[in-house]
């Protein structure tokens, strides 16, 4: 039955049931003596969203101009953390969220696209979860929830390792890093193709009427519906593939943008800066970071310098990414409405949150790449499309949006995915829960990726040391609930001497209370340890290494030690992720 249909059956039901005092009490005597079997007072429902590419300030709470209305519904009743941070790409980040271990001791050392020569076969870079580790849909199914999980899985593609060998119950999965929105496709050369599976099975595509974040929130919706009798409370992993290029949305949500971009990015990175500033999202005394040198891979061009044509396909590519990430929310809002319509909106946890930030990586400009991309795609480069690029973003094109617009969605930070400077791993996070959590919070305490997995289980009502008891085989999660944070008892997830350490692709970094220290590879960076308090300074434009060297010193040590402990394999001099990224591209490994 077609889903839409589905959910209509769904919305009058909830109707007819709140006309007869709620459903549980249309529930059968059978049905009420299973709910009390399976868990006597019901735990929680949790969702994550994670988006993809998701840069800081892309949505209404953190300073867009991006119609969200639903998240700005989440954040107003909820919280917003103005200080969380995940890892610097795909991968590792949904490493730490599933398994709560660092990247590097389970498996994603490194993005398997990028992992570097001297990494192969290490142990921690096996390109895909391996057997240390536990995932929170094992925890949470021992703890008597249904799981379930849609979209990006990019976690490893043998048996063992696709969602239904790693504890969700119910699952649709892209395997790959990314693929087109509207067709079966690869969105980049290297993949010969993409696999799509269901419940362990492989699976295709619908044949018509398939957008990527319409389908994964229908199909979503019926897990969910499926089992809702159980007596069970649900875990709900939903991994859109927006934002990831190739950039893609329906026309209307495109088109709703249509002059909204026009002054270019500049100006909208300034208009963003204000409205982050009026809503005491970062400090006054924050500025822009400029983003750009003249040694970098990535260079920002002058806005006045491209032609009135140039400057509309420019605008039209950011439109085409603002519509996704509107489609996005109000598929978000899709799901908050069937909530309501069970009844389980009050007593659910939603965490939105970014698996790394905003992708200023132009694959389709890639000189040894754009062959692939004239071959495989109608509508990618201007010359292909009429007046007004209306094509750009539908079916059959690519677009992706390039470092200028990519440094106002991580506005105001500097640089982007795959760097560790903040622009790469710093993530709006939003935390809805009615029941526990106070509404219109702000919380600037630091947290890390791995803290997701703690919060989720002590929400579920259990502790790390519980769970995790009988599982000596396996690697401990090290990272903190945020659900004291979350719920006012406490200030801070990390006290002032904890350090948290990050690697990935050579790029580092280690906090400390306000403190980071950083070191990004050439092109971007020196490789030099640079050291910034990212409280009064999240652009990293202040560099306190000289000023504060015994800081300094103690960070670099408390790096090392991180290092040496996570057994991270150094990337060989001369490292460079897009030369590796083409490199790779040729292996058996990513090719498949």
């Amino acid at each position: 039955m077609n889903t839409h249909i589905i959910f209509k059956q769904i919305m009058f039901t909830a109707f007819t049931c709140l006309t007869l005092s709620g459903c549980i009490q249309s529930a059968t005597e059978t049905e009420t003596e299973q709910v009390a079997q399976h868990q006597p007072v019901k735990s929680p429902n949790i969702i994550v969203i994670l988006a993809d590419d998701l840069g800081y300030s892309d949505i209404a709470p953190f300073g867009s101009e991006i119609d969200t209305p639903n998240l700005n519904t989440l954040a107003e009743q909820g919280i917003k953390m103005t200080n969380f941070h995940v890892g610097a790409a795909c991968s590792p980040t949904r490493t730490m969220l599933m398994t709560g271990v660092d990247n590097h001791f389970a498996g994603l050392g490194n993005m398997l696209e990028i992992q570097a020569d001297n990494q192969f076969g290490k142990p921690g870079y096996e390109g895909h979860l391996n057997n240390s580790v536990v995932t929170v849909s094992n925890v949470l199914k021992e703890q008597g929830y249904n799981t379930y999980m849609v979209g990006k899985w990019h976690l490893g593609k043998s048996a063992e390792n696709l969602p239904s060998g790693r504890g969700f119950d119910r699952s649709f999965t892209l395997l790959e890093s990314g693929a087109d929105n509207w067709v079966d496709q690869s969105y980049g050369p290297m993949y010969k193709k993409v696999h799509y599976y269901e419940d362990g099975k492989p699976t295709e595509l619908p044949k018509d009427d398939y957008y990527s974040t319409d389908f994964y929130t229908d199909k979503m919706i019926d897990y969910i519906e499926s089992n809702r009798n159980s007596g069970k409370p649900f875990f709900s992993y939903v991994a859109y593939q927006a934002v990831h290029s190739p950039h893609q949305a329906p026309k209307e949500y495109v088109d709703k943008y249509n002059g909204v971009y026009d002054q270019g990015w500049d100006k909208q990175r300034e208009l963003r800066l204000a409205k982050q500033k009026e809503i005491g999202l970062i400090s006054q005394e924050t500025v822009l970071a400029e983003n750009f040198d003249k040694s970098t891979m990535y260079k920002l061009s002058d806005w006045d310098q491209y032609s009135v044509e140039e400057k509309q396909f420019q605008a039209r590519r950011m439109q085409v990414y603002a519509g996704m990430v509107d489609n996005m929310d109000h598929n978000i809002g899709r799901l908050m409405a069937y909530l309501k319509s069970i009844g389980e909106d009050e007593n659910t946890l939603i965490i939105f949150m970014s698996d790394n930030g905003a992708d200023a990586t132009e694959l389709q400009n890639i000189p040894v790449f754009e062959p692939w991309y004239r071959g495989n795609y109608n509508y990618t480069y201007p010359s292909e499309m009429t007046k007004g690029f209306p094509e750009l973003g539908q079916k059959g094109s690519f677009s992706a949006y390039g470092p200028g617009w990519a440094s106002v969605s991580n506005t105001p930070m500097s640089y982007w995915k795959t760097y560790s400077s903040e622009g790469g791993i710093r993530s709006p996070l939003i935390a809805y829960y009615p029941k526990k959590i106070k509404a219109g919070q702000q919380l600037d305490s630091f947290a890390y990726v791995s803290d997701i997995l703690p919060t989720l289980i002590n929400v579920a009502g259990t502790t790390v040391t519980d769970a995790y008891a009988d599982k000596t085989d396996v690697h401990t999660p090290k990272g903190k609930s945020m659900w004291p944070l979350f719920t006012g008892q406490t200030s801070k997830v990390h006290d002032n001497d904890s350090m948290i350490g990050y690697e990935l692709a050579g790029s580092s970094a280690m906090f400390n209370g306000d403190y980071k220290l950083v070191k990004n590879l050439p092109p971007k960076g020196t490789g030099q340890w640079e050291l910034y308090n990212i409280v009064k300074d999240p652009a990293e434009v202040n560099n306190l290494a000289k000023v504060n060297p015994e800081k300094l010193a103690t960070l670099i040590k408390a790096y090392e030690d991180y290092a040496s402990t996570n057994n991270v394999i150094p990337v060989p001099e001369g490292y460079n992720p897009k030369v590796q990224l083409m490199k790779n591209a040729k292996r058996k490994t990513t090719a498949h």
